[in-house]
Protein backbone atom coordinates (compact mmCIF):
# COMPACT_ATOMS: atom_id res chain seq x y z
CA UNK A 1 0.00 0.00 0.00
CA UNK A 2 1.26 3.51 -1.06
CA UNK A 3 0.28 6.67 -1.25
CA UNK A 4 -0.71 6.31 -4.90
CA UNK A 5 -3.17 3.12 -4.09
CA UNK A 6 -5.03 6.35 -1.72
CA UNK A 7 -5.34 8.33 -4.86
CA UNK A 8 -2.01 10.43 -4.65
CA UNK A 9 -0.65 12.26 -7.66
CA UNK A 10 1.97 14.24 -8.78
CA UNK A 11 -0.06 17.87 -8.66
CA UNK A 12 -0.81 16.76 -4.91
CA UNK A 13 2.83 16.36 -4.40
CA UNK A 14 4.07 19.65 -5.85
CA UNK A 15 0.73 21.39 -3.20
CA UNK A 16 2.14 19.74 -0.57
CA UNK A 17 6.40 20.47 -0.81
CA UNK A 18 5.95 23.61 1.43
CA UNK A 19 4.38 21.75 4.05
CA UNK A 20 6.99 18.85 3.70
CA UNK A 21 9.10 21.34 4.62
CA UNK A 22 7.74 21.82 7.48
CA UNK A 23 7.82 18.55 8.96
CA UNK A 24 4.16 17.49 8.22
CA UNK A 25 2.71 14.45 6.65
CA UNK A 26 -0.29 14.24 3.90
CA UNK A 27 -2.93 12.55 4.69
CA UNK A 28 -6.71 11.74 3.53
CA UNK A 29 -10.10 12.26 5.36
CA UNK A 30 -11.93 9.61 5.80
CA UNK A 31 -14.38 10.35 8.11
CA UNK A 32 -16.09 13.06 9.55
CA UNK A 33 -17.38 13.58 12.98
CA UNK A 34 -19.07 17.00 14.92
CA UNK A 35 -15.58 17.41 17.62
CA UNK A 36 -12.70 15.87 14.61
CA UNK A 37 -11.84 13.42 11.66
CA UNK A 38 -10.47 10.13 10.65
CA UNK A 39 -7.83 10.00 8.28
CA UNK A 40 -5.34 7.66 6.28
CA UNK A 41 -1.48 8.07 6.72
CA UNK A 42 1.15 6.13 6.24
CA UNK A 43 3.63 5.97 9.44
CA UNK A 44 7.61 6.07 9.67
CA UNK A 45 7.71 2.44 8.75
CA UNK A 46 5.24 3.09 6.08
CA UNK A 47 2.17 1.16 7.31
CA UNK A 48 -1.08 2.54 7.28
CA UNK A 49 -2.64 3.81 9.90
CA UNK A 50 -6.47 5.33 10.44
CA UNK A 51 -6.10 8.41 12.71
CA UNK A 52 -7.93 11.00 14.94
CA UNK A 53 -6.91 14.42 13.81
CA UNK A 54 -8.56 18.12 14.39
CA UNK A 55 -8.68 20.87 12.62
CA UNK A 56 -6.75 24.18 13.54
CA UNK A 57 -8.05 27.27 14.35
CA UNK A 58 -5.91 29.01 11.49
CA UNK A 59 -8.02 26.60 8.72
CA UNK A 60 -11.36 27.12 10.40
CA UNK A 61 -11.71 31.12 10.71
CA UNK A 62 -9.69 31.34 7.28
CA UNK A 63 -12.30 29.29 5.83
CA UNK A 64 -14.27 31.80 3.64
CA UNK A 65 -17.53 29.43 3.38
CA UNK A 66 -17.99 25.75 5.14
CA UNK A 67 -17.93 24.34 1.80
CA UNK A 68 -14.04 24.91 1.91
CA UNK A 69 -13.22 23.73 5.12
CA UNK A 70 -11.84 20.06 5.29
CA UNK A 71 -14.28 16.63 4.15
CA UNK A 72 -14.43 13.35 3.54
CA UNK A 73 -11.76 12.19 0.50
CA UNK A 74 -10.18 15.58 0.92
CA UNK A 75 -5.95 15.16 1.45
CA UNK A 76 -4.57 17.61 4.43
CA UNK A 77 -1.22 18.11 5.81
CA UNK A 78 -1.83 17.25 9.23
CA UNK A 79 1.02 17.56 11.84
CA UNK A 80 1.73 15.02 14.07
CA UNK A 81 1.08 15.21 17.64
CA UNK A 82 2.96 13.52 20.62
CA UNK A 83 2.11 11.16 23.12
CA UNK A 84 -1.18 12.24 24.55
CA UNK A 85 -0.99 15.28 21.85
CA UNK A 86 -3.45 15.83 19.19
CA UNK A 87 -2.96 15.29 15.18
CA UNK A 88 -3.60 18.98 13.89
CA UNK A 89 -5.15 19.74 10.15
CA UNK A 90 -2.74 22.73 8.99
CA UNK A 91 -3.63 22.84 5.49
CA UNK A 92 -6.38 21.44 3.09
CA UNK A 93 -4.57 20.90 -0.46
CA UNK A 94 -6.25 21.15 -3.26
CA UNK A 95 -9.19 19.49 -4.81
CA UNK A 96 -9.52 17.89 -8.41
CA UNK A 97 -13.55 17.35 -8.25
CA UNK A 98 -16.14 18.26 -5.80
CA UNK A 99 -19.39 16.95 -5.79
CA UNK A 100 -22.11 18.97 -3.56
CA UNK A 101 -25.57 20.11 -3.14
CA UNK A 102 -27.52 23.06 -1.37
CA UNK A 103 -28.13 22.12 2.36
CA UNK A 104 -31.33 20.99 2.61
CA UNK A 105 -33.97 23.75 3.81
CA UNK A 106 -33.44 27.14 3.05
CA UNK A 107 -29.65 27.43 4.06
CA UNK A 108 -27.90 29.14 0.93
CA UNK A 109 -24.58 27.14 2.14
CA UNK A 110 -23.19 24.81 0.25
CA UNK A 111 -23.21 21.21 1.72
CA UNK A 112 -19.78 18.51 0.04
CA UNK A 113 -20.80 14.92 -0.30
CA UNK A 114 -17.26 13.89 -1.42
CA UNK A 115 -14.01 15.43 -2.87
CA UNK A 116 -11.60 13.96 -5.29
CA UNK A 117 -13.91 11.32 -6.88
CA UNK A 118 -13.30 10.00 -9.81
CA UNK A 119 -16.88 8.65 -10.76
CA UNK A 120 -20.16 9.15 -8.92
CA UNK A 121 -22.49 6.28 -8.79
CA UNK A 122 -26.13 6.73 -8.41
CA UNK A 123 -27.99 3.74 -7.46
CA UNK A 124 -32.43 3.99 -8.34
CA UNK A 125 -34.33 1.66 -9.22
CA UNK A 126 -37.07 1.40 -12.20
CA UNK A 127 -40.21 1.25 -9.78
CA UNK A 128 -41.43 4.14 -6.89
CA UNK A 129 -37.53 5.55 -7.06
CA UNK A 130 -37.90 6.26 -10.65
CA UNK A 131 -37.81 9.97 -11.03
CA UNK A 132 -36.85 11.75 -14.42
CA UNK A 133 -36.69 15.20 -12.72
CA UNK A 134 -34.80 14.05 -9.70
CA UNK A 135 -32.21 12.74 -11.70
CA UNK A 136 -31.98 15.81 -14.16
CA UNK A 137 -30.85 17.34 -10.64
CA UNK A 138 -28.32 14.53 -10.20
CA UNK A 139 -26.73 15.06 -13.76
CA UNK A 140 -26.22 19.24 -13.31
CA UNK A 141 -24.42 18.23 -9.78
CA UNK A 142 -21.99 15.76 -11.08
CA UNK A 143 -21.57 17.59 -14.47
CA UNK A 144 -20.24 20.50 -11.93
CA UNK A 145 -18.31 18.02 -9.76
CA UNK A 146 -15.67 17.34 -12.44
CA UNK A 147 -16.61 13.56 -12.20
CA UNK A 148 -17.69 10.63 -14.34
CA UNK A 149 -21.54 9.66 -14.11
CA UNK A 150 -22.73 5.79 -14.02
CA UNK A 151 -26.12 5.17 -12.89
CA UNK A 152 -27.16 1.90 -11.57
CA UNK A 153 -30.90 1.38 -12.02
CA UNK A 154 -31.19 -1.78 -9.13
CA UNK A 155 -33.68 -4.00 -8.51
CA UNK A 156 -34.11 -4.95 -12.10
CA UNK A 157 -35.43 -8.82 -10.87
CA UNK A 158 -38.22 -7.09 -8.76
CA UNK A 159 -39.97 -5.22 -11.79
CA UNK A 160 -41.21 -6.17 -15.32
CA UNK A 161 -38.38 -6.29 -17.73
CA UNK A 162 -40.28 -3.48 -19.77
CA UNK A 163 -40.43 -1.79 -17.44
CA UNK A 164 -37.02 -1.63 -16.45
CA UNK A 165 -35.90 -0.64 -20.40
CA UNK A 166 -38.06 2.36 -20.19
CA UNK A 167 -36.74 3.38 -17.43
CA UNK A 168 -33.00 2.48 -18.64
CA UNK A 169 -34.22 4.77 -21.85
CA UNK A 170 -35.36 7.70 -20.27
CA UNK A 171 -32.46 8.39 -18.08
CA UNK A 172 -30.15 7.87 -21.34
CA UNK A 173 -31.69 10.25 -23.07
CA UNK A 174 -31.58 12.67 -20.23
CA UNK A 175 -27.91 12.40 -20.36
CA UNK A 176 -26.54 10.85 -23.19
CA UNK A 177 -22.66 10.84 -21.85
CA UNK A 178 -23.70 9.26 -18.76
CA UNK A 179 -23.52 5.28 -17.96
CA UNK A 180 -26.75 3.56 -17.68
CA UNK A 181 -26.67 0.25 -16.22
CA UNK A 182 -29.39 -1.95 -15.05
CA UNK A 183 -28.76 -4.19 -12.48
CA UNK A 184 -29.78 -6.58 -9.55
CA UNK A 185 -27.63 -5.70 -6.29
CA UNK A 186 -29.30 -9.23 -4.86
CA UNK A 187 -28.26 -11.01 -8.05
CA UNK A 188 -24.66 -9.46 -7.92
CA UNK A 189 -24.82 -7.54 -11.45
CA UNK A 190 -24.47 -4.52 -10.06
CA UNK A 191 -20.93 -5.41 -8.73
CA UNK A 192 -19.18 -6.47 -11.81
CA UNK A 193 -20.12 -2.90 -13.70
CA UNK A 194 -18.66 -0.94 -10.10
CA UNK A 195 -15.66 -2.96 -10.47
CA UNK A 196 -15.23 -1.78 -14.05
CA UNK A 197 -14.43 1.74 -12.77
CA UNK A 198 -12.14 0.98 -9.72
CA UNK A 199 -8.60 0.65 -9.59
CA UNK A 200 -5.92 1.60 -6.69
CA UNK A 201 -5.96 5.20 -6.51
CA UNK A 202 -9.30 6.04 -7.81
CA UNK A 203 -12.31 6.78 -5.94
CA UNK A 204 -16.26 6.02 -6.07
CA UNK A 205 -18.76 8.10 -4.44
CA UNK A 206 -21.88 6.43 -4.19
CA UNK A 207 -25.49 7.84 -3.89
CA UNK A 208 -29.17 7.43 -3.60
CA UNK A 209 -32.33 7.04 -1.83
CA UNK A 210 -32.37 4.95 1.17
CA UNK A 211 -33.70 1.55 0.12
CA UNK A 212 -32.65 1.06 -3.50
CA UNK A 213 -30.01 -1.26 -2.57
CA UNK A 214 -26.48 0.81 -1.71
CA UNK A 215 -25.91 -1.17 1.63
CA UNK A 216 -26.07 -4.17 -0.87
CA UNK A 217 -24.09 -2.98 -3.35
CA UNK A 218 -21.45 -2.26 -0.50
CA UNK A 219 -21.14 -5.43 1.22
CA UNK A 220 -20.58 -6.87 -2.25
CA UNK A 221 -17.36 -4.70 -3.17
CA UNK A 222 -16.32 -5.39 0.15
CA UNK A 223 -16.35 -8.39 0.48
CA UNK A 224 -18.55 -8.61 3.48
CA UNK A 225 -21.35 -7.57 5.52
CA UNK A 226 -19.64 -4.23 5.99
CA UNK A 227 -23.35 -3.02 7.19
CA UNK A 228 -26.00 -4.63 8.32
CA UNK A 229 -28.88 -5.21 5.91
CA UNK A 230 -32.76 -5.96 6.08
CA UNK A 231 -35.51 -4.93 4.38
CA UNK A 232 -37.07 -1.90 3.57
CA UNK A 233 -39.96 -0.52 5.66
CA UNK A 234 -43.33 -0.83 4.20
CA UNK A 235 -44.25 2.14 5.77
CA UNK A 236 -41.82 4.66 5.61
CA UNK A 237 -40.23 3.10 1.94
CA UNK A 238 -36.82 3.74 3.80
CA UNK A 239 -34.17 0.76 4.31
CA UNK A 240 -33.93 -0.23 7.78
CA UNK A 241 -29.82 -0.62 6.79
CA UNK A 242 -29.31 2.89 5.82
CA UNK A 243 -26.07 4.24 5.99
CA UNK A 244 -25.97 7.07 8.97
CA UNK A 245 -22.38 8.85 8.02
CA UNK A 246 -20.00 9.76 5.28
CA UNK A 247 -17.06 7.45 5.00
CA UNK A 248 -14.37 6.99 2.40
CA UNK A 249 -13.29 2.83 2.64
CA UNK A 250 -10.50 0.78 1.15
CA UNK A 251 -11.98 -1.56 -1.17
CA UNK A 252 -9.89 -4.97 -0.93
CA UNK A 253 -9.86 -5.13 -4.83
CA UNK A 254 -8.49 -1.64 -4.91
CA UNK A 255 -9.49 1.95 -5.25
CA UNK A 256 -11.77 3.54 -2.90
CA UNK A 257 -15.38 4.35 -2.28
CA UNK A 258 -17.28 7.13 -0.25
CA UNK A 259 -20.63 5.89 0.82
CA UNK A 260 -23.67 8.20 2.05
CA UNK A 261 -26.41 8.38 3.63
CA UNK A 262 -29.73 7.82 1.79
CA UNK A 263 -30.64 11.46 -0.04
CA UNK A 264 -34.13 12.04 -1.23
CA UNK A 265 -34.02 15.69 -1.49
CA UNK A 266 -31.58 17.03 -4.16
CA UNK A 267 -31.39 20.79 -4.02
CA UNK A 268 -29.44 22.45 -6.67
CA UNK A 269 -25.76 23.66 -6.04
CA UNK A 270 -24.75 24.41 -9.48
CA UNK A 271 -24.11 27.62 -11.88
CA UNK A 272 -25.90 28.29 -14.99
CA UNK A 273 -23.66 27.11 -17.35
CA UNK A 274 -23.38 23.72 -16.19
CA UNK A 275 -27.22 23.61 -15.93
CA UNK A 276 -27.65 24.68 -19.79
CA UNK A 277 -25.23 22.06 -20.50
CA UNK A 278 -27.62 19.74 -18.80
CA UNK A 279 -30.33 20.62 -20.80
CA UNK A 280 -28.09 20.85 -24.08
CA UNK A 281 -31.53 20.06 -26.09
CA UNK A 282 -33.84 22.44 -24.41
CA UNK A 283 -31.36 25.00 -25.02
CA UNK A 284 -30.85 24.08 -28.64
CA UNK A 285 -34.94 24.63 -28.85
CA UNK A 286 -34.63 28.24 -27.56
CA UNK A 287 -31.41 29.38 -29.87
CA UNK A 288 -34.52 29.15 -32.31
CA UNK A 289 -36.67 31.86 -30.60
CA UNK A 290 -37.76 34.69 -32.32
CA UNK A 291 -36.55 37.18 -29.07
CA UNK A 292 -33.26 36.28 -27.26
CA UNK A 293 -34.71 37.80 -24.40
CA UNK A 294 -37.76 34.62 -24.60
CA UNK A 295 -39.91 33.47 -21.90
CA UNK A 296 -40.98 30.76 -23.42
CA UNK A 297 -44.67 31.49 -22.45
CA UNK A 298 -46.89 33.62 -24.41
CA UNK A 299 -43.86 35.43 -26.55
CA UNK A 300 -43.87 35.85 -30.32
CA UNK A 301 -42.06 33.45 -32.21
CA UNK A 302 -41.29 30.95 -29.12
CA UNK A 303 -39.75 27.84 -30.69
CA UNK A 304 -39.78 25.91 -27.08
CA UNK A 305 -43.80 26.46 -27.16
CA UNK A 306 -44.17 25.40 -30.55
CA UNK A 307 -41.80 22.54 -30.17
CA UNK A 308 -43.91 21.26 -26.60
CA UNK A 309 -47.04 21.46 -28.96
CA UNK A 310 -45.85 19.66 -31.72
CA UNK A 311 -44.72 16.63 -29.21
CA UNK A 312 -40.85 17.19 -29.97
CA UNK A 313 -40.31 18.81 -26.29
CA UNK A 314 -41.89 17.01 -23.78
CA UNK A 315 -43.07 19.66 -21.36
CA UNK A 316 -42.01 17.83 -18.39
CA UNK A 317 -38.63 18.33 -19.47
CA UNK A 318 -39.08 22.28 -20.38
CA UNK A 319 -41.06 22.89 -16.03
CA UNK A 320 -37.97 20.94 -14.71
CA UNK A 321 -35.46 23.13 -16.40
CA UNK A 322 -37.62 26.43 -15.80
CA UNK A 323 -37.76 25.59 -12.15
CA UNK A 324 -34.33 24.94 -12.29
CA UNK A 325 -33.14 27.87 -13.67
CA UNK A 326 -35.63 29.67 -10.94
CA UNK A 327 -33.83 27.86 -8.27
CA UNK A 328 -30.24 28.76 -9.22
CA UNK A 329 -31.15 32.59 -9.88
CA UNK A 330 -33.28 32.38 -6.30
CA UNK A 331 -30.09 30.94 -4.21
CA UNK A 332 -28.00 33.30 -6.27
CA UNK A 333 -29.36 36.46 -4.72
CA UNK A 334 -29.98 35.21 -1.12
CA UNK A 335 -26.35 33.70 -1.29
CA UNK A 336 -25.36 38.11 -2.89
CA UNK A 337 -27.93 38.98 0.18
CA UNK A 338 -25.94 36.93 2.49
CA UNK A 339 -22.57 38.26 1.41
CA UNK A 340 -24.07 41.79 1.33
CA UNK A 341 -24.60 40.71 5.01
CA UNK A 342 -21.48 39.97 5.97
CA UNK A 343 -19.68 42.68 4.75
CA UNK A 344 -21.75 45.14 6.50
CA UNK A 345 -21.50 43.02 9.56
CA UNK A 346 -17.35 43.07 8.77
CA UNK A 347 -17.35 46.95 8.16
CA UNK A 348 -18.76 47.06 11.48
CA UNK A 349 -16.71 45.05 13.14
CA UNK A 350 -13.82 46.43 12.24
CA UNK A 351 -15.11 50.11 13.11
CA UNK A 352 -15.66 48.80 16.94
CA UNK A 353 -12.20 47.89 17.07
CA UNK A 354 -10.88 50.55 15.22
CA UNK A 355 -12.43 52.68 17.77
CA UNK A 356 -11.55 50.14 20.84
CA UNK A 357 -8.08 50.64 19.49
CA UNK A 358 -8.08 54.35 19.55
CA UNK A 359 -9.43 54.04 23.37
CA UNK A 360 -6.75 52.01 24.48
CA UNK A 361 -3.86 53.97 23.08
CA UNK A 362 -5.79 57.43 24.23
CA UNK A 363 -5.95 55.37 27.67
CA UNK A 364 -2.02 54.94 27.81
CA UNK A 365 -0.94 57.66 26.85
CA UNK A 366 -2.79 59.60 29.90
CA UNK A 367 -1.35 56.42 32.16
CA UNK A 368 1.92 57.45 30.66
CA UNK A 369 1.26 61.23 32.12
CA UNK A 370 1.55 62.33 28.16
CA UNK A 371 -1.83 64.66 28.04
CA UNK A 372 -0.43 66.32 31.22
Amino acid sequence: MTLADLGWNDELAQAFEPHAKQGRVPARLNRETPINYGAFVFDNDGQLEDIDVVLSGKVWHDAPTDAELPAVGDWVAVELGGENEDHVIRARLPRSSCFSRKVPGKSVEEQVIGTNVDVIAVVTDPGPDHNPRRMERYFALIGRSGAKPVVLVNKSDAFPEDQCNEAVAELQALSPEAEIHLTSALEGSGLEILKRHLSPGSTMCIVGSSGVGKSTLVNQLMGEEWQWTSEVNEVTGKGRHTTTSRELVLLPGGGMLIDNPGMREIQMWTDEQTLRESFADVEAVAAECKFHDCKHGTDKGCAIRAAVEAGELEIERLESFLRLDEEIEDLQRRAKKRQITTERRAKRNHRVKARNLEDRIEYEREQRGEWR
